[in-house]
């Protein structure tokens, strides 16, 4: 049996805070360098991800019930938000992408760089928006 690749849908998890909105979506299988965020000026999230190597030719394929993207997902957010300041993150399959409320929303096409096994991050602003820096 082949192993085929097909488009599926993201659930996501959204949650709004003072000053953020944060989207969580599983991705399983990816590479960070795989993965692919974009926030629109209509204040869209589209999230895309491609696994650009599969086991083929390496096992035999004997049950498929499951498979590994290729993920794909847009969902307006609930207010504008600054995608040049978004922090994204990937580990254990879950891409998390955290986004400050601003006036209006700005574009912004968001990479995630390798800083580990099967990890990455993006990081646009260290902290939250407008918190103090934490002196110990």
């Amino acid at each position: 049996m082949q192993e085929k690749q097909k488009i599926q849908t993201v659930p996501v998890k959204v949650y709004r805070s003072a000053d953020r909105i944060t989207v969580a979506a599983p991705l399983p299988g990816l590479q960070p360098e795989d993965i692919l965020v974009t926030v629109t000026e209509e204040g869209h999230l589209v999230i895309y991800g491609e696994v650009r190597g599969m086991l083929k030719d390496i096992k035999e394929l004997l049950v498929d019930e499951w498979s590994v993207g290729e993920y794909h997902r847009e969902l307006e957010l609930p207010e504008p938000v600054d995608g040049s300041l978004a922090n994204v993150t990937y580990g254990n399959g879950v891409l998390v992408v955290s986004l400050p409320r601003s006036a209006h929303s700005t574009t912004a096409v968001l990479r995630l760089e390798k800083i580990g096994l099967d990890r990455g991050e993006r990081v646009g602003s260290a902290g939250h928006v407008g918190e103090p820096e934490l002196s110990l």
